[in-house]
């Protein structure tokens, strides 16, 4: 499978060219909280879009019905369609186009809003659209109905796991006989109930300094930083791609897997490792095919151990570069792993691996060859990324560099 279309909604990057360049340059997207007063909350920051104005993107209509995190997928898929050149001239069907995305969150801040006039007005000053809104599958059903996709769609839920879960099950949709799903994932949930919700789950730093709450795989990682938006891509055979005459490709899905931990107590290992190996297993590569490793970052010194352990057991101590670059953007839920396969298939193009924001001191025992301060110039043919979700969903994908 080929991707050919890239959108990214993401702290610091609003575009996918701006936010690739908001990863290389090493630009903070993590903050003080402004959406509401959040000065009596343990903790106040997050990775917040700043600079979206959905009307500046979207018609009126749409506004009144769909909740923030829906209006940065519709924009993300607006420009991956646009990119990979998909539009009422591109000789498609609509049941050529199918939707799968991801979102464990819903609509989090509409919601908020119409139960705050249920309980202060009454019901009948609720929205009608509070029906759907609110909904983890409302993201794939406006993406079909605004660029009329009537393909096997579907919408998956894995928590930060979940968006490479329907980036593979995008692919195996375009095996199936799709010609082509435009997939990813997308979250937000920066309101006062959206917000709680992330903090009850214990994982969250209350670190007050931005530039040192979120430091996965360092001594001094203490929790992460939640944040919003995601991104959308395009798959599709590459046999589709070549006879519509598409110019660029930006990378292959060559493999992808999906494991869950086994219970706790149980004393078998996590199965983050299991999931990668099953993965390239998929795209006929081993370890030793690995140029780098985008890796979950957890920031929480239990789940950085676990996940480095898996990395270290598979490509050996410091066998294979790491990198984390979504410790400049805050823990996107379902829009985590489609923005790391964005910067893993940029990274490929460019030959260049981001850094894992501020972190600077990965401690020995973790074994890890992690990208940190600057940017590092590889040759790099293939990529594995990996993605975690709550209570043990596990996820990897495998890209590699177009080969015509």
């Amino acid at each position: 499978m080929v991707v050919t279309g890239l959108g990214v909604t993401a702290p610091g990057g609003i575009g996918t060219e701006r936010y690739w360049k908001a990863l290389l340059t090493g630009e903070n997207g993590i903050g003080e909280l402004s959406r509401f007063d959040a000065s009596h909350y343990p903790s106040r920051l997050a990775g917040q879009i700043d600079d979206f104005e959905a009307s500046d993107h979207l018609p009126g209509r749409l506004l009144p019905q769909t909740d923030v995190s829906t209006r940065y997928a519709l924009v993300a898929a607006d420009w991956a369609l646009a990119d990979a050149g998909v539009g009422p001239d591109a000789g498609f069907e609509d049941y050529d186009l199918g939707v799968v995305t991801s979102t464990a969150q819903g609509g989090f801040d509409f919601t908020h809003r119409e139960f705050h006039k249920l309980w202060s007005q009454g019901p009948q000053y609720v929205s009608v659209y509070e029906s759907f809104a609110w909904f983890y599958a409302v993201n794939t059903g406006q993406i079909s109905i605004r660029n009329t996709m009537r393909g096997p769609s579907a919408a998956l839920v894995g928590e930060q796991a979940g968006g490479l879960d329907a980036i593979g099950h995008a692919c195996r949709t375009v095996r199936r006989g799709t010609r082509l799903v435009l997939t990813g994932g997308v979250d937000s949930a920066l309101d006062p109930w959206g917000y709680a919700s992330q903090l009850a789950g214990g994982l969250v730093s209350t670190v007050a300094d931005p530039e040192r709450a979120y430091l996965p795989f360092d001594a001094e990682a203490s929790g992460h930083v939640p944040g919003e938006g995601g991104a959308v891509l395009i798959v599709e055979n590459a046999d589709s791609a070549r006879e519509r005459g598409v110019e660029r490709i930006y990378g292959e899905i060559a493999g992808y897997a999906a494991t869950f931990d086994p219970a706790p107590g149980s004393g078998r290992p996590p199965a983050l490792g299991r999931a990668a190996e099953l993965a390239l297993a998929q795209a006929g590569l081993t370890p030793a095919d690995v140029s780098v490793v985008f890796a979950d970052g957890a920031g929480v010194p239990d789940l950085d151990r676990a996940e480095a352990e898996a990395i270290s057991r598979l490509f050996g101590p410091h066998g294979v570069p790491v990198t984390a670059p979504k410790a400049l953007t805050g823990r996107l839920c379902a829009g985590g792993g489609p923005t790391d396969l964005v910067a893993a298939l940029l990274a490929l193009r460019d030959q260049v691996i981001p850094a894992t924001g501020r972190t600077a001191r990965v401690p020995d025992a973790y074994r890890l060859d992690l990208v940190t301060g600057q940017p590092r110039e590889a040759a790099l043919s293939t990529a594995l990324v990996l993605a975690r979700g709550r209570h043990g969903f596990n996820s990897a994908v495998v890209l590699t560099t177009h080969r015509p």
